[in-house]
């Protein structure tokens, strides 16, 4: 099965060492995954689940990977690592503290393992975003070259501390405060090496948009857990905390029980007769093709979440857990790039896919709505009313919004269809891509929509009265 596109040319980390640092990005769920060897073998941090981009990473360097370690119990995704280690019989290490249901290394705060003569890994217990989570420093020529920090310090943030729970989230953003500053003891030209941070909704606060790499010395210059005093950094962290994805509640278990290697084996093909009887049924029929294609025309009753974007973030946040669900896309390639999304959240059954154009879908009429731009609105509500729809976070809206919009979040639309307004309805997000998924829900409920194709930065400048923060 292909890799996706952001996911084939794996990032190599300068540690100016005699070892290898490799990044393999899932940007649909803004997280690392890292490979490490010295031209022999190899460790493995935080496997993402589709394990063969890893095992391909190995068998392209000559290297045979002997240790695989696990940050934490993963909220974001199911993890690789225990199916990793089964392929290729390495240790896998996870707090002696988790509570799981398979044999691992058991591993604790100060214990040193030693991978080869040039890769040394140190336990550094750094609770937080987990009761039991754990950094890794990695020591070569006797000297600390990188920490993979996983949900501990990131670039400019840390990890969130309340996806255990509200009971949780007081004590664990004061031991995640403790545990930045635990790491910032490390020499200052050690590598951070985060998990999340990159768009994952497992950070808390803004994370350094354009920051591809960081040292210890520049957190300790620039990051907020090492420059506030506590008081003040937890107040500002849990103020700032805004919902998370739906489907985090399904990974932790997921997680502690094992998960295996994914079946990526291509789905069941499904007919024009299959289609229309599963969208009559409620089932889910998801359209990965682009925003623009998708509104000149589609299958009605089908929704679009685009492949382009961070389509497995939100398609695992919005749909109801266990819901049937079958893909249509323009190639099998593209589907088979959603499916590996999907079975890095733990979806892994697809009822069947369908290819080609929505005229292969369908034999009854398309489904279309109108795409426009900020200035497009402006226009109009020169000449009509029209409501104006707003589907970013909640505390995106606060902070500027269009006045008179109506906010629904997202993840929010599908239980709160009855409070859409009245008459034509025009959608957007920041930049399009939640407008365009809000819009198919719109559609499929019957109402006139213009999805918003458009920045939402332009939307002063285009003579929309932007107010905010409220």
């Amino acid at each position: 099965m292909p890799l996706t596109p952001s996911d084939a040319e794996p990032q190599t980390v300068d540690t100016a060492g005699a070892v290898t640092v490799k990044i393999l990005e899932t940007p649909s769920l803004g997280d690392r995954s890292y490979v490490v060897h010295d031209g022999e073998v190899a460790l493995v941090v935080d496997p993402q689940r589709d394990i063969d981009r890893v095992l391909a990473l190995a068998e392209q360097a000559g290297v045979r990977i002997t240790h695989v370690f696990e940050t934490h119990i993963h909220n974001d995704y199911v993890t690789g690592g225990l199916a990793l280690s089964e392929a290729t019989g390495a240790a896998y290490h996870v707090n002696a503290e988790d509570a799981v249901a398979f044999e691992r290394v058991p591993t604790r705060d100060g214990d040193e393992i030693v991978v080869s003569p040039l890769m040394t890994v140190r336990a550094i217990a750094t609770p937080g975003h987990t009761y039991t989570h754990l950094s890794y420093s990695l020591v070569s020529e006797g000297e600390p070259v990188g920490v993979f920090t996983g949900g501990s310090l990131l670039f400019g943030a840390t990890g969130r501390p309340d996806l255990l729970g509200r009971d949780h989230t007081h004590a664990l953003v004061h031991h995640q405060y403790a545990s930045a500053r635990r790491l910032a003891e490390l020499p200052e030209q050690t590598r951070v090496l985060p998990t999340h941070g990159f768009g994952s909704f497992c950070s808390a606060g803004s994370t350094s948009e354009d920051a591809t790499a960081s040292t210890i010395g520049q957190e300790r210059r620039q990051n907020p857990a090492l420059t506030q005093d506590e008081e003040r950094w937890v107040a500002d962290t849990l103020a700032g905390l805004e919902a998370f994805p739906a489907y985090y509640a399904h990974m932790g278990p997921a997680n502690s029980s094992g998960p295996s290697a994914p079946d990526l084996s291509a789905p069941e093909p499904a007919d024009k007769d299959v289609l229309a009887r599963r969208i009559a049924d409620g089932e889910w029929v998801v359209d990965l093709r682009n925003r623009t294609a998708f509104a000149d025309g589609h299958v009605l009753g089908t929704l679009n979440f685009g492949i382009d974007g961070q389509f497995s973030t939100y398609l695992g946040w919005l749909i109801p857990w266990g819901t049937p669900l079958t893909l249509l896309g323009e190639s099998p390639e593209q589907v088979a790039e959603a499916q590996r999304e999907l079975v890095r959240i733990g979806i892994d059954r697809l009822e069947g896919a369908a290819t080609g154009t929505p005229e292969e879908w369908t034999d009854g009429p398309l489904g279309r709505f109108e795409s426009a731009d900020f200035g497009d609105l402006a226009q109009v509500r020169h000449h009509r009313h029209v409501a104006v729809l707003d589907v970013r976070r909640a505390a995106e809206h606060a902070e500027s919004h269009i006045e008179g919009s109506t906010n629904i979040p997202i993840h929010e639309l599908l239980n709160r269809v009855q409070d859409l307004p009245e008459g034509e309805i025009w959608v957007h997000c920041a930049s399009g891509y939640r407008s365009s998924i809000a819009a198919s829900v719109i559609a499929a409920s019957g109402a006139l929509v213009v999805a918003i194709d458009d920045d939402f930065e332009k939307a002063g400048s285009a003579g929309l009265p932007v107010v905010g923060p409220d």
